[in-house]
């Protein structure tokens, strides 16, 4: 998929609020519900200010906005260059041949297309107005634009979809975030809240797994076929016999992905797409079939296509949820086609010959993703044992790495891999094995009751 190849210059927010305020227009009336639910504190982080900033001035839920920021970019505000589906920016506003909702904030808020693609606060204003716009499309009532739950249909417009069950699986992605809460990697945060959405006729729309009906062809994915004009109908393997599989990154959301694919104008495909926060599979185009993923029509011929939700320079979106789903796909596939599980027959995109692609990108992590392949799957478990204060936990397995948070003594962490880092004494003597206990999230052994002296049998080296 399209990689972001650049960064833009980072701006100071506050200048540029100045600057969407003085070009926005009338502000809204917002009730204080809007801007957020009682009980609920300010959100911290330097895209706060913004999102307050535009669900004041465009009388929608901030919390509902964060969300579906979130849901976009993880709160990126470093997402210049487009996604695979033409989005920009924090809020994906998008200008395709399905969706133009870059064009329409343009026109709400006169804003240049240029601003709104590369500012991160005009952004965010940009897609506050676009979903103001199809509430009072929808008939939403001043008094009603209050209830997060009202604001259903507005967000499912919002992804572009047009199969009713991609639609009803983007919404539902944002308010499955309302519901859990989440805080960014720059400390924006929405507090968990129960929400009952009123799905309209989405409603009926089926939902199995995310998507419509089941694929026929691995258990675990559902089945949102693409357009066939993004892929070749084939009947392999026969004449193209199946012996490799490409790992790509979708440079975009998992519904929007899969809402992609369906647009004939995309013209590319994958056999497969994973989500990040838990795994869960969808399959767009039958394996038989040719997808249009690698851009090499002889190793599209004669490979399996297999789409990560996320942007290649975001490592947050890498996680163990996926990489395993993942890993159990592509070893289903290695069995049911005879391909070595190794890094010449599993390869990147970028390492298609002639790809102008660089994901997976250098986030992805091969050798714990081909150990998963291979079978070593264990997850190890431990009990922290600091003997004083909170156990720090860092981004990388050191004491160099930035700390990013902490676990209480006596809690039990779960140990997805191990690496080697700088060597720490604890009350478990002197180690340089770190446990990865989350993504980006490590602790030193050393203070970790694991069982084993050492490496913990059958789980994984980072």
């Amino acid at each position: 998929m399209t990689v972001r190849t650049s960064r833009p210059g980072r701006l100071l927010l506050g200048g540029l609020l100045t600057l969407t305020t003085a070009l926005a227009g009338p502000v809204a009336t917002a009730s204080p519900a809007a801007a957020a639910p009682t009980g609920t504190p300010a959100s911290s982080g330097p895209l706060a200010a913004a999102f307050d900033t535009a669900a004041t001035r465009y009388d929608v839920p901030r919390d509902l906005l964060m969300a579906l920021g979130y849901a976009e970019s993880r709160l990126d505000p470093e997402a210049g260059t487009p996604s695979a589906a033409g989005g920009y920016g924090i809020m994906h506003l998008a200008s395709n041949t399905q969706v133009h909702t870059l064009e329409e904030a343009a026109g709400l808020t006169r804003l240049t297309p240029t601003v709104l693609r590369a500012e991160p606060a005009a952004n965010i204003l940009g897609a506050a107005a676009v979903l103001r716009s199809y509430a009072d499309q929808t008939g939403l009532t001043a008094a009603a634009r209050d209830d997060v739950n009202g604001w259903y249909a507005p967000v499912a417009r919002y992804g572009g979809a047009t199969d009713p069950s991609v639609a009803r699986l983007y919404a539902d992605t944002v308010y499955d975030l309302l519901r859990t809460g989440f805080t960014s990697a720059r400390g924006e945060a929405v507090a968990a809240r129960p929400v009952a959405p009123r799905r309209g006729g989405l409603e009926r729309a089926a939902v199995l797994g995310g998507i419509g009906t089941l694929s026929t062809d691995y258990g675990p994915a559902a089945w949102a076929p693409a357009s066939t004009s993004n892929y070749t109908v084939a009947s392999r393997p026969g004449s193209h016999p199946v012996n490799r599989v490409v790992i790509h990154m979708t440079q975009g959301s998992y519904a929007g992905s899969i809402s992609w694919f369906q647009n004939p104008a995309a013209k590319v495909s994958a056999h497969y797409t994973f989500r990040s926060s838990d795994g869960a599979v969808t399959q767009s185009v039958r394996e038989k079939d040719i997808a249009h993923h690698a851009g090499n029509w002889t190793y599209n011929t004669r490979s399996i296509g297999i789409e990560h939700e996320g942007y290649v320079d975001n490592p947050a979106w890498f996680t163990d949820a996926m990489y395993r789903a993942s890993a159990a796909l592509t070893r289903s596939l290695t069995t049911r086609y005879g391909i070595p599980r190794d890094r010449a027959h599993i390869i990147g995109h970028v390492e298609v010959p002639g790809a102008t692609h660089t994901d997976p990108g250098p986030n992805w992590n091969w050798t714990y993703y081909l150990q998963l392949v291979n079978g070593v799957t264990g997850i190890g478990s431990g009990t922290v044992n600091t003997e004083s204060a909170n156990l720090n936990v860092r981004s990388g397995p050191g004491a160099s790495y930035p700390i990013v948070g902490s676990v209480a003594d006596g809690a039990t962490v779960s140990v997805y891999c191990q690496a080697v880092g700088s060597t720490v004494t604890g009350p478990y003597g002197t180690t340089s094995i770190w446990n990865r206990i989350g993504t980006n999230r490590y602790v030193s052994d050393a203070f970790v009751l694991t069982g084993y002296d050492g490496y913990i049998p059958n789980v994984p080296r980072c």
